[in-house]
């Protein structure tokens, strides 16, 4: 199995309900997000995908949805405010958690309909959540 990866720096803005501790208040990080894809054999450019290509998909995506938004639950009364005030802002069925981001992420790429093993979400340069089915 072949595989390749491609590294994309975002910052974003975001909290947690339901949550006691630092990340239940409005706060920034700057992420990172590694997508892997895999082939069970490579192209005829010899390649699993080209990172030009996997690059301007994924980074249009994420410019698109989570870089410089603030990611909320749809169930946070911050929304209306936010909005209200032309906040741009990402809603997530559930809380923007690292876990929930890389499943995000993960889905994005799939429904790109790129071969993707995995996605990362680094939170901060020491937490990160990782999905792949």
């Amino acid at each position: 199995m072949y595989k390749i990866k491609k590294t994309f720096h975002l910052a974003y803005g975001h909290r947690l309900l339901n949550y006691k501790g630092k990340c239940e208040n409005l706060h920034g990080h700057n992420g990172v997000v590694e997508v892997t894809l895999k082939a069970a054999k490579l192209n005829r450019e010899k390649m699993v995908m080209d990172f030009t290509e996997l690059g301007r998909k994924m980074k249009t995506w994420l410019d698109e949805n989570l870089d410089h938004k603030v990611i909320l639950a749809k169930a946070d009364p911050l929304v209306p405010v936010l909005r209200g005030q032309g906040q741009d802002c990402f809603l997530t069925a559930d809380n923007p958690t690292a876990e929930t981001l890389a499943k995000l992420v993960f889905d994005a790429a799939r429904g790109m309909k790129l071969p993707v093993a995995e996605a990362v979400f680094w939170e901060t340069p020491t937490s990160m959540a990782a999905y792949r089915e």
